[in-house]
């Protein structure tokens, strides 16, 4: 890359990372975007802004009917007061808060214990040598499901294995950041952020009168299809490309850094425990479901589209993280006594106070877009645009899919950003029959290329720091060529990986598409 190259992509860095830090923190945002949701409700109440459809009956024996929306003023005392006092209702019955509560304590409860951290060193530090960039990989794209720590987690093993093997540390730690960052659409656990999300989908489709229940099951198949892809595509890219561009090592093996990693005779037996953990509650589980007439059937014998089975993934996978994490802390010896179970549980919720905290604003905000009628006006007069122009579902998924990529390195919060656009973007989609589980798919695969490029990633300052440790130790190869690293040095790797991640997600989706998969359990294309 030039000087000049460089130094227009500094200024742009520059330029994205300052305009980024000036904006408030979400729980403001939301405020004010509630503020300007009133006054705008009452300009265009003013102007009879409005929109006339039909409405396909509901029931066999009705008759379908044209219905007038116009947006409702905001601005009166009966309005005003009706918020006031259900301020705590909007609030508590956030589907996203109900949601995200609960698999909070049970994500937090496994992640407390080091279930999770010592499961993925057991299988990345055992891999082979010749297939340690493939494990570390797959290790970080599945290494998400911690959230943060996850992300750091990635990358400081990426360096650890990479300078441990006697290569390029660089490689290890830009491929981990990439995989975990970059591939939060995918992974082969569910996490908290597939309930976050659900939850505000199935608010943004309820605005349209489609109660449809939108678990954080709903994008799983294509998540668990696009780990693997991203394992192969990230693989052979890192291989192929990065090591070509960013210099190898060829040092030795330091064994002593490896073994420090190791896992102790205390995390192994903690692992056995939690395998046997999971096998007795798979064992219950099937017995619920597999007999004729089980506890998890419907009324049909079956599950699909709609049992019991669907309607209780929320409590099922709080039930299964909660019986790893406490088998795996018996084993482990960090639960004695009974007593430490709600103690753990309750550090699983801190984590999620700060989610809490915003969406008290954000819940508001919903509110009152759905009470208005704006974003619903606006998504039938899109639906009507889209329909004369006979565009079809696949354009529409990429629209959206192009939109979060562009508005990503400016706001990398992807809650915050989906608040903003589940509104308008979900009702369109229920609108020309398109399920609002493809809708949120199109905005995580848009959310998840590009997050490695925004210069507001809190892990950037980290990823820093390791650089100029490795380079201070020698460890990565012409240093004194390059200089000391800087965010140009971190975004002229990540933007490849970011086109990478963003094609090969792109590909799966369309491919997806046209084979007429369903991409979670009940969840198909159409409604």
């Amino acid at each position: 890359m030039s000087n000049t190259n460089i130094g227009i992509l500094s200024k742009t860095i520059r330029i994205v990372e300052k305009t980024g830090n000036k904006l408030p923190h979400p729980f403001i945002l939301f405020g004010i975007f509630s503020i300007i949701t009133l006054f705008v409700s009452f300009s265009l109440n003013k102007l009879g802004f409005g929109v006339t459809y039909f409405e396909s009956a509901k029931t066999v024996g009705e008759v379908g009917k044209d219905v007038t929306i116009i947006v409702e003023n905001l601005l009166t005392f009966k309005n005003m007061r009706t918020l006031v006092q259900e301020i705590p209702t909007i609030y508590v019955n956030f589907p996203s808060l109900k949601i995200v509560v609960l698999m909070m304590m049970a994500i937090g409860l496994v992640e407390k214990t080091g279930f999770f951290t010592a499961l993925m060193r057991k299988y990345l530090l055992n891999a082979p040598r010749s297939i340690i960039t493939g494990a570390l990989i797959f290790t970080a794209v599945n290494a998400n499901i911690m959230s943060d720590a996850g992300t750091i987690f990635a990358f400081t093993i990426g360096g650890v294995l990479f300078a441990a093997l006697g290569r390029n540390p660089k490689i290890g730690i830009i491929a981990g950041f990439a995989a975990c960052s970059g591939g939060f659409t995918a992974n082969m656990f569910v996490a908290g952020t597939d309930a976050l999300l659900a939850g505000i989908t199935e608010q943004a489709a309820a605005a349209v009168g489609v109660n449809l229940a939108i678990n954080p099951l709903c994008n799983y198949y294509f998540m668990a299809a696009a780990t693997i892809i991203l394992t192969i595509t990230l693989t052979i890219f890192t291989e192929k490309f990065v090591v070509k561009t960013v210099g190898d090592t060829d040092l030795g093996n330091n064994t002593e850094l490896l073994k420090s990693y190791k896992l102790t005779s205390k995390e192994e037996r903690g692992l056995k425990f939690a395998f046997y953990g999971f096998l007795v509650f798979l064992a219950i589980f099937l017995s619920l479901c597999y007999p004729e007439n089980a506890f998890f059937r419907n009324n049909d014998g079956g599950f699909l589209p709609k049992s019991p089975l669907l309607f209780s993934i929320v409590p099922i996978i709080f039930v299964m993280f909660s019986v790893i994490g406490i088998s795996y802390g018996v084993g482990e010896g960090k639960i004695k006594t009974t007593r430490d179970i709600p103690k753990l549980l309750q550090a699983g919720l801190t984590q999620a106070v700060p989610l809490m905290v915003t969406l008290l604003s954000s819940s508001i905000f919903i509110y009152l877009l759905n009470k208005s009628n704006i974003f619903r006006i606006f998504a039938v007069k899109g639906s009507f645009i889209l329909k004369e122009a006979n565009v079809g579902p696949l354009p529409l998924l990429l629209l959206v899919v192009l939109i979060t990529t562009l508005i990503n390195p400016m706001m990398t919060s992807g809650s915050t950003k989906w608040i903003l656009l589940a509104p308008m973007v979900v009702p369109m989609f229920t609108l020309l029959n398109i399920s609002p589980a493809y809708a949120q798919l199109a905005f995580r695969i848009g959310d998840s290329s590009t997050n490695i490029i925004s210069p507001l990633h809190s892990s950037i300052p980290v990823i820093l720091g390791l650089l100029a440790q490795y380079q201070a130790e020698g460890k990565i190869p012409n240093t004194k060529e390059e200089g000391e690293a800087g965010f140009g040095t971190i975004f002229a790797l990540t933007l490849p990986y970011s086109i990478v991640i963003l094609a090969s997600l792109i590909s799966l989706m369309v491919i997806w598409y046209f084979l007429g998969l369903p991409i979670g359990p009940g969840f198909n294309l159409n409604l």
